[in-house]
């Protein structure tokens, strides 16, 4: 139900949150002739502000105030497209910017979508949805089989699910071409989606996809159904392949029947085909997407289905959280342990947090998925804040992979490969089986230099080397993106003499194709996949058994089901070993663990092998001999110790400027500050010191309770306009993170 004031006073002043870096809000005056109708909290309205009009959302509404009424500016206009948030979303995103310290105005407009935003408003259409016709002969449908085995699978998926999107279909992997063949052909045709209250209805649920639970999912899901009524936070921690996608879809099954939303959010858009599929193949019911990879129409219908309570299902990256779901009856957060759910620059939020944040304010079960989890979740579950469950058993007759280290010191190396290594490799496609080579380092090669005078081509913005990107013929810098063409021969010495330095993922799968020439290879990294739609298509790809050798970054390493993926092979580890970040050791733990995961997830066993320069050291040989588990059971006790996070909380304060002394000096008056129960770290320079032409300094405040830490960064905020340098630095507040090195 929304909140109004119906103020019969011809004065009536709104309080609007304005998308600019100010922590206020600022006060308009409604005209009478725009008191039409009741005034709403969380309405859009367009306000003047300096020389521009900008949307702003109402937040408060008063009949008096403190300013002078005659310097007020007046509101432009009402923006009366029933698209305002409703109470509860305004709340929850009010506790949102108050806990991450973040301007209020810029939390909701990266709350709204973009086409929201806009002065000019969107032409909102109803979404095309593709069905099969009824009288498909089936001679019509083998001969497209024969002669379009895409065409065909796109013809059977329209079938078994009559009214999907274009972008439902986009995130499986297909393309126009295929629709508008099918189309040409009449063997498809589209209409308009209606508005209809999503409803459940007895044939919604696909029984024949329903899977028989093991003893361990099915008292997770008796747990979480019994449940259902309240707030609870259960933290699924099943190992890869353990079936934790199965307990999340008979979870849900009681709360679609209620007539009730679910919140799916995953880490990367990467995961989304994957994720889709399984909740096509079991849900009959309205599913909306929501991710980077679509463009603002599509995901401004997103917004509008879930907000009218069109979609039963919401599926999206980390944004997603901020949808309108009014009648939302559960959240579920795969791969709770990712970075990728902090966001890392303006509104640092971390969405697997305030999803618990949002569950607890509206009184439902969140449930967070993992194989490796976050040490944060980890110690809440063992501390008994959250209901700790645990999957020990893969599905089906699937194995454990073994995790074996290859110490490269004693092997003969050739362009990054081992020779025990590059024998796995060939005995596995000697099978007829997959194999999976990470290397988390897309590029050519991370930097070249000269062979006569050493010089390395360096981005002066931020004293880094420009990786080499053979296949576009650019050095790109992957810190700023400043690129430039390969330079033909040595600007200091003149020497034609240059060569790459190091591997990334475009020479390993050009060395791994010459290796191995009567094998399909496919590299999947973010530069090979920048196309709409290309990543579901080379996961359809791999999945089919087109491509034998895989090779890819992180992309590749978590979710991912390749059932004939036998043997998985990481090339360096190494760098997260020696790390000052404290999270770093966490971190490479979960990486490792995740895509080792990849192997041997169906009936054949599946192998690991590990490169390392140091697979003697401690941390390598606590996680393979004794498994992730006591890994972080043993760094746990070690953060507690140190008074580290999770036992501790943290504030991280960044400031950047084109002068190295500035954003020390600022940071450095800030210190001068004493709170009780807090300390600092700090200023000192960030681990990458200059970037885009900016110095960057950071100052860590630690303290002993979230209270505490809270208080102190309220009290540093107000004092930095009294600080002499605020004025030449650009400056933000981190609450809680989780990466040290940017």
């Amino acid at each position: 139900m929304a909140v109004f004031l119906a103020i019969t006073s011809t004065d009536i002043y709104l309080q609007v949150a304005i998308p600019v870096p100010m922590r206020q809000l600022f006060t308009y005056k409604l005209p009478a002739e725009l008191n039409t109708n009741a005034v709403q909290l969380g309405e859009r309205v367009i306000v003047p502000f300096g020389s521009r009009q900008v949307v702003g959302i109402v937040l408060s509404i008063d009949e008096s105030t403190e300013y002078a009424a005659k310097k007020l500016k007046l509101v432009l206009s009402r923006v009366n497209d029933n698209f305002s948030f409703s109470p509860q979303l305004l709340h929850f995103i009010q506790r949102c910017s108050d806990y991450y310290h973040h301007p209020i105005g810029d939390v909701f407009q990266q709350a709204l979508p973009v086409l929201l935003r806009q002065i000019k408003q969107p032409d909102v259409e109803l979404p095309l949805v593709w069905l099969t016709k009824t009288d498909l002969s089936e001679e019509e449908q083998t001969t497209t089989a024969k002669r379009s085995p895409k065409q065909a699978e796109l013809l059977t998926m329209l079938k078994q699910h009559q009214g999907m999107t274009w972008s439902e279909l986009l995130t499986l992997g297909f393309n126009k071409a295929q629709l508008n063949a099918l189309e040409k052909k009449e063997f498809i045709y589209s209409k308009s989606r209606a508005v209809t209250l999503f409803q459940w209805q007895e044939q919604a649920l696909q029984q024949d996809n329903r899977l028989a639970l093991s003893a361990e999912q099915a008292l997770i899901v008796a747990t979480v159904k019994e449940m259902q009524a309240q707030f609870s936070c259960h933290l699924v921690d099943g190992i890869t392949g353990s079936g934790k996608t199965e307990v999340y879809l008979q979870a849900m099954e009681q709360i679609l029947a209620n007539n009730k939303q679910v919140l799916v959010l995953v880490p990367e858009i990467g995961l989304t085909p994957q994720t889709l599929s399984r909740f096509e193949q079991r849900f009959n019911v309205p599913i909306s997407l929501h991710h980077s990879g679509l463009n603002n129409k599509e995901r401004l219908q997103t917004w509008l289905e879930a907000q009218r309570g069109t979609a039963a299902i919401v599926i999206g990256t980390r944004s997603a959280i901020f949808t309108p779901l009014n009648d939302l009856g559960m959240i579920i957060v795969d791969e709770e342990h990712d970075a990728s759910f902090k966001q890392q620059d303006s509104f640092r939020y971390h969405a697997r947090d305030i999803a618990i944040l949002r569950a607890r304010q509206l009184d439902i079960p969140i449930i967070l998925g993992t194989a490796t989890p976050s040490f944060e979740s980890l110690q809440n579950a063992l501390s008994g804040k959250y209901h700790y469950h645990q999957l020990r058993k893969r599905a089906g007759n699937a194995s454990t992979a073994k995790i074996s280290l290859i110490d490269v010191a004693q092997q003969q190396m050739e362009h990054g490969l081992s020779g025990s290594l590059k024998q796995a490799i060939k005995n596995t496609l000697a099978r007829g089986e997959q194999a999976l080579i990470f290397l988390n380092r897309r590029g050519y090669a991370p930097a070249i230099n000269c062979q006569e005078c050493h010089w390395i081509a360096d981005c002066q913005r931020c004293n880094k080397a420009f990786t080499l990107h053979q296949g576009q013929g650019l050095l790109i810098c992957h810190h700023c993106a400043s690129q430039q063409r390969i330079p033909p021969q040595c600007p200091s010495c003149g020497s034609v003499r240059i060569k790459p330095l190091g591997q990334g993922t475009e020479q390993l799968e050009e060395k791994i194709g010459e290796f191995f020439p009567d094998y399909s290879t496919v590299r999947i990294d973010r530069d090979s996949t920048r196309k709409k739609g290309a990543l579901a298509k080379l996961l359809t790809e791999v999945s089919n058994k087109e491509h034998q050798l895989l090779i890819g970054t992180q992309m590749l390493a978590k979710g991912h089901h390749f059932p004939d993926v036998t043997l998985v092979a990481v090339l360096d580890v190494d760098g997260a070993l020696f790390s000052y970040d404290f999270r770093a050791a966490e971190h490479m733990a979960q990486l490792l663990v995740q895509v080792s995961g990849r192997a041997g997830r169906a009936s054949k066993p599946g192998k690991v092998m590990v490169q390392s320069k140091f697979p003697d050291h401690p941390l390598l040989q606590d996680l393979v001999q004794n498994g992730y588990q006591h890994f972080a059971k043993q760094a746990l006790i070690e953060r507690q110790q140190a008074l580290l996070p999770p036992f501790s909380f943290q504030a991280l304060f960044r400031a950047e400027a084109n002068y190295p002394s500035y954003p020390e000096k600022f940071l450095r008056a800030m210190t001068q500050i004493a709170f009780e129960g807090c300390q600092f770290a700090g200023p000192v320079p960030a681990a990458m010191g200059k970037k885009a032409g900016k110095f960057r300094f950071h100052l860590i405040l630690q303290a002993k309770s979230r209270k505490q830490l809270h208080q102190a960064v309220f009290k540093l905020i107000h004092h930095s306009a009294t600080n002499e340098w605020q004025s030449k630095v650009r400056w933000s507040i981190d609450i809680d993170p989780v990466d040290l090195s940017w």
